[in-house]
């Protein structure tokens, strides 16, 4: 006997004791894992996309509140605008060598 068909008779010796464990122990240890997030064991860790939605209300925002955003947001970009106006001015000026 050669090396090889030892390996071979470990092998299904390892996959025959592992089936007689599982029958024991009742899980399924032939099945092979696949990637990623496993399953959720209950159903009350799912996600239910229509049962969130009824336990969740949402919020409005009135008119005037995004009029106030809408404004700060303007500001923000003008002031960034102008910045980057001012430091290529400052490139623009310098000559080239």
């Amino acid at each position: 006997m050669n090396t090889s068909d030892i390996v071979l008779a470990i092998d299904a010796e390892i996959a025959q004791l592992q089936k007689v464990k599982a029958l024991l122990t009742g899980t399924d240890v032939t099945t092979k894992r696949k990637p990623g997030r496993p399953a959720a064991p209950n159903k009350a860790t799912r996600f239910n996309p229509v049962e969130f939605a009824k336990k969740t209300k949402r919020r409005t925002m009135s008119a005037e509140g995004r009029a106030k955003i809408a404004a700060a947001q303007k500001a923000r970009w003008a002031k960034s605008k102008k910045l980057a106006k001012k430091t290529l001015g400052k490139f623009a000026a310098v000559p080239a060598k």
